[in-house]
């Protein structure tokens, strides 16, 4: 059965650093578009960053700029989101999502109502002093 597991979240003070892991399985995701959803409470999920595998390119919401870091192990099959200096308003379940390659943009793909294949369960994460 083709999944994403999540793993990594957890409570951090503000400044502090986490790194959410997305592990698939059931199938292999090199060339796919991967990306990382928050939601948080009260709010509308959004889209936080993004990767389209066939030509590398990468998004990041503005609010998360030079903050956070999308990546991605094809060997591990594997993807990543580095969160550094996380702030109070980084509160939020996040999602990882991948789909097969296709012919849109990454921030197309970054949009909230995207028809990703297939999504993680979700991983809480908290910012709090």
């Amino acid at each position: 059965q083709a999944q994403l597991v999540e793993s990594g979240g957890g409570l951090v003070q503000p400044g502090g650093s986490l790194r959410l892991s997305c592990a698939a399985s059931g199938f292999t995701f090199d060339d796919y578009a991967i990306g990382w959803f928050r939601q948080a409470p009260g709010k509308e999920r959004e889209g936080v960053s993004c990767m389209t595998r066939r030509d590398g390119m990468t998004y990041y919401t503005d609010s998360v700029k030079g903050r956070f870091t999308i990546s991605a192990d094809n060997a591990k099959n594997t993807m990543y989101l580095e969160m550094n200096n996380l702030k109070p308003e980084d509160t939020g379940v996040y999602y990882c999502a991948a789909d097969p390659p296709q012919h849109a943009s990454v921030q197309a793909m970054c949009h909230s109502i995207w028809p990703y294949d297939y999504w993680g369960q979700g991983t809480q994460v908290t910012v709090s002093s």
